[in-house]
């Protein structure tokens, strides 16, 4: 054998075993997974919102892929980042289901898994959470990478923290190894309350007059378009340093080999959206860019998307098979037959649905149980089944329905009732629901018709329900095999939060510090 011929076969066996090149890691793409607190789809320029201005997030949607069927499984904070960091349903997560749990250890993220297999991982500000995740040895874990806060400024609002996002973002490029490829959790604390009421149009520059609809679960009024302006001025806050991030990786020549993903945990911080399951509360804005690997930018895509499928699409992105990450097994699809196609509008005939639902979120019921519900969203029809009918879904009125965060809209909807005035709005943000529940979402997008009950859509309804049921049953779904009870004997992980409702009429001093005084019913509800 020659030496050439020698110095050829060397050559490939080094190519096979991933060695000739030391800068290989490199090919790997970055990932810069940009998640707000609390923002609603449709509330974005891209999606043709008036009076939100998002000019990164647009850019991201003009250079990359646009979704307008994106969706949670579960609107809360902590169940609905566990399910993307996963790939499973909350129902599939045991505690992780709830707010505020105890993270199982054996569940895997998608940021760990990376970091294990050669990723540099980080994250500003909010990761996964409230909750508490620690490894079987009790060490807390980094579900989403090390932590990069040191960055200060201050905030525009007194209801902004002062994070600055994207000097975080710089000392976390700094830190990255040479040639490594990176995972970046970009967590703002924004839309989520509390506002600064009136920013939006004192500090905004904006006009009432500026929204052209309020939804028609809520009064339309000038407090609460006030508090939607306030709302957008937040939207914005995490806008703007998004852009930021952007220009910094295109500074750096990053931007070609980097997907960036920009979405929100769950629907806006008001009464009938975040922690419900209605249009408004599951339903996601998301953009995708990845200017080296997806073909044909600047389309729309109108498939159903679930946060399970993001896990699966970046394990797959980063070269690794699912059975060799840790993660337990998944039900999400990966997106990267999106990515490689050319086509627009619904791409992959198959994904034309998603399933939702919710156990346990905010303290406030008796004995800490929650209102569990599921639900399946198909070709625009919204199906829900409410298995605890008779508790309260926001949590009890007298302890300040805990499930809506304080605010302007909330105050005023409450206001209304005790007033002896309109009661509609208080019956569809707070009053109790039936068993079934069922939505035209082209003519009803705002979940304010319920047609369970019509005769023309009984058919329709029961093949809802009857899918729903059986996918449910193929995940392990407790709650469809008796054993619904497990979701409302877990412990919030916060101790002060336990049994919050007894203590509450016992006359104990406890805390709920994200609802007003005048929340609080003072006279029984029935």
């Amino acid at each position: 054998m020659s030496h050439w011929q020698r110095t050829v076969q060397v050559f490939l066996i080094l190519l096979v075993l991933g060695g000739v090149f030391p800068n290989q890691a490199q090919q790997r793409p970055n990932i810069l997974f940009a998640i707000a607190d609390d923002w609603g789809f449709g509330h974005a320029s891209a999606y043709g919102c008036k009076w939100v201005n998002t000019p990164a997030f647009d850019r991201v949607a003009r250079e990359g892929l646009l979704f307008t069927r994106a969706y949670t499984p579960n609107a809360k904070c902590a169940p609905s980042r566990a399910i993307l960091l996963t790939g499973r349903n909350s129902w599939q997560l045991e505690e992780a289901a709830n707010h505020i749990p105890f993270f199982p250890a054996k569940f895997k993220t998608w940021v760990e898994s990376l970091g294990d297999h050669g990723y540099f991982t980080g994250f500003t500000a909010k990761g996964w959470g409230p909750g508490v995740a620690n490894d079987p040895n009790g060490r807390p874990r980094q579900m989403t990478g090390k932590p990069f806060n040191q960055r200060k400024v201050q905030g525009p609002t007194s209801g902004i923290e002062g994070n600055d996002y994207a000097e975080n973002f710089t000392d976390f490029l700094n830190a990255a190894p040479k040639d490594t490829p990176w995972s970046f959790w970009y967590g703002a604390t924004e839309p989520h309350r509390a506002y600064e009421y009136g920013s939006g149009v004192t500090k905004g520059g904006k006009k009432l007059s500026d929204i052209d609809r309020v939804p028609a679960f809520w009064p339309d009024n000038d407090t609460v378009r006030n508090d939607l302006l306030d709302y957008a001025f937040e939207v914005e806050h995490f806008d703007r340093h998004l852009g930021r991030m952007l220009v910094l990786l295109e500074q750096r020549g990053l931007l070609e080999n980097t997907i960036v993903i920009v979405t929100s945990d769950h629907g806006m911080p008001f009464p009938r959206a975040k922690g419900q399951a209605y249009e408004f509360s599951n339903h996601v804005p998301l953009a995708v860019m990845w200017k080296r690997g997806i073909k044909a930018a600047g389309r729309t895509i109108e498939d159903y998307v679930s946060f399970t499928d993001l896990a699966p699409t970046l394990i797959e992105l980063a070269g690794l098979k699912w059975n060799e990450t840790g993660l337990q097994p998944t039900i999400g699809r990966s997106l990267n037959a999106i990515f490689n196609s050319t086509k627009a509008g619904r791409v992959i005939p198959a994904r034309d649905h998603v399933l939702i639902g919710k156990e346990r979120h905010d303290v406030g019921a008796p004995n800490d149980v929650g209102y569990p519900i599921r639900g399946i969203v198909k070709d625009d029809v919204l199906y829900l089944r409410n298995y605890e009918i008779d508790r309260w879904p926001v949590g009890n009125p007298e302890t300040g329905y805990l499930n809506c965060d304080a605010g302007a809209t909330k105050t005023n909807i409450l206001q209304l009732r005790r007033s002896g005035g309109e009661t509609r709005f208080w019956q569809l943000s707070f009053g109790k629901r039936p068993s079934e529940e069922l939505y035209d979402l082209k003519r009803d997008p705002d979940c304010v018709q319920n047609l369970a009950n019509n005769p023309k859509y009984q058919v329709h309804k029961r093949k809802l329900s009857t899918q729903m049921t059986r996918e449910l049953k193929a995940q392990g779904d407790p709650r469809l095999f008796g054993k619904g009870y497990l979701f409302d004997q877990y412990l919030y992980a916060n101790p002060e939060q336990r049994n919050f409702y007894e203590r509450f009429m016992r006359g104990e001093k406890v805390k709920a510090n994200w609802v007003n005084e005048s929340d609080f019913e003072k006279e029984p509800i029935k």
